[in-house]
């Protein structure tokens, strides 16, 4: 485990005046256990702790470093937008020129909101959803995650048609109550949701490429599958790009699957970092947002400057060259074919699955659908495995539930050494030489 001084005294500073340490609960290492690195710097590829050790980085800002940290365009725009003030609370020209982006790259989006993060995105898409179909229930997958509002705070009961129940104390039953979970890549148990709901359910809000019980790619057909019921029963289908926007191709999962939906919701990708999320979809609905129309849903720093003048960065960068999106096909199957064969060479009982530059190496022989397969990882060898990697200078995410992430300032030679770290940790893990 982690011998980093430095981190660790800042950690035990932290507990004294913030909860468990950390502003979120991933952070902690709960999951593996030790304590959690303070990172004071970020460049390309890599990260530097607070003892000045380096690592190179998968973990990108959980997804959004698509081109790699303080990526020069956008500290820049950062830089000149700072001097000219840090909040208004009013209108500004960046505002529309990132929504003309946004619209412009993002395929089914015809009229965009900005906010804050991707869970104020993904509540308020939800609560359009309700208010455009009069109806109250909502349709998630076990295992997505959609940030932490109270309806999307529920774990699923026995059985394909079982109500919800809280999986956080503070979440009401009441709160819980509508929604609905289905699972991951299994269209039946979403009709059946819908054949014990008749005329109910507003919605179904889905990660299509999930990303937070590990990388798990929608199987064949699945997506339009979810494309057909909604329309065949009047609901409205949220895409939750959040993680996948900008990143499994320029238009996100739904131009990489051609599946359009109704609602998409981004994340901090749309800021090239920087705190910022957003909504968007089909004009009728976003219409009736106010003040076009009586949905309600504000925010004071919602399309801040210092966000907007990053995401114009970033998204104008990702329009302009879209050799990046090749660059980054190139080192997910270069990273793909080298864990396959580490994983021949040792017969290990290991599955990798991958979408274009986010991916995950799942501690599990079985292939991984769905959040049931995903759970069947043998956490305490991801725990060892992990802290041989961190030991190796490469900085995975604290969890055996978590994507991967690969960015445009990776190069072959990064990959090259990861995967020689990969090697090793594997042969230590897997050999017993780690206690």
């Amino acid at each position: 485990m982690s011998t980093n001084k430095v981190s660790k005294e800042l950690f035990e500073r932290a507990r004294k005046t913030i909860p468990g340490g950390v502003n979120s609960p991933v952070r902690a290492f709960g999951s593996v256990g030790g304590h959690p690195l303070f990172i004071v710097r970020a460049d390309g590829a890599r990260v530097t702790d607070a003892d000045g050790k380096e690592y190179l980085d998968f973990v990108g800002s959980w997804g959004p470093m698509i081109l790699g940290h303080n990526q020069e365009g956008i500290r820049q725009a950062v830089h000149e937008a700072l001097k000219l003030g840090t909040s208004f609370g009013a209108p500004t020209t960046r505002e529309i020129e990132l929504a003309e982006l946004v619209v412009e790259l993002v395929p089914s989006v015809e009229v965009v909101r900005l906010v804050n993060s991707g869970t104020e995105a993904t509540m308020s898409a939800v609560r359009l959803a309700r208010a455009a179909t009069g109806r109250p229930r909502l349709v998630k997958f076990r295992g997505g995650y959609h940030g932490h509002a109270d309806a999307f705070l529920v774990e699923a009961g026995s059985g394909a048609a079982t109500l919800g129940v809280p999986s956080s104390p503070g979440v009401t039953p009441g709160a819980a109550q509508d929604t609905l979970v289905a699972e991951f890549n299994d269209l039946n148990s979403v009709n059946a949701q819908f054949e014990a709901y008749p005329g109910e359910i507003a919605c179904v809000i889905v990660e299509p490429v999930a990303g937070n019980m590990g990388c798990v790619p929608p199987g064949e057909g699945f997506l339009q599958g979810l494309r057909e019921t909604c329309t065949a029963n009047g609901a409205v289908l949220i895409f939750d790009e959040v993680m996948t926007g900008f990143r499994v191709s320029r238009g996100g999962a739904q131009e990489r699957y051609g599946v359009m939906p109704d609602l998409t919701t981004l994340g901090k990708v749309i800021g090239g970092g920087l705190p910022v999320g957003a909504y968007g979809g089909r004009e009728d609905l976003m219409r009736q947002i106010a003040p076009d129309g009586p949905v309600y849903q504000a925010g004071t720093l919602s399309g801040n400057p210092l966000a907007t003048s990053a995401g114009i960065a970033a998204l104008t960068y990702l329009k302009e060259n879209p050799e990046v999106f090749e660059r980054l096909e190139r080192r997910g199957r270069q990273f793909e074919a080298g864990i396959h064969e580490i994983i021949g060479e040792g017969n290990y009982p290991l599955s990798w699955t991958r979408v274009g530059s986010m991916a995950s190496l799942f501690f599990t022989p079985n292939e991984v659908t769905d959040w049931g397969s995903a759970a069947q990882s043998d956490r305490e060898a991801f725990k060892r495995f992990f802290w041989g990697m961190l030991a190796r200078g490469i900085y995975l995410a604290p969890s055996p539930f978590e994507a991967l992430f690969l960015s445009a300032a990776h190069t072959e030679e990064d990959i090259s050494d990861a995967l020689s770290a990969t090697e090793e940790a594997l042969g230590e893990v897997f050999d017993g030489r780690v206690a």
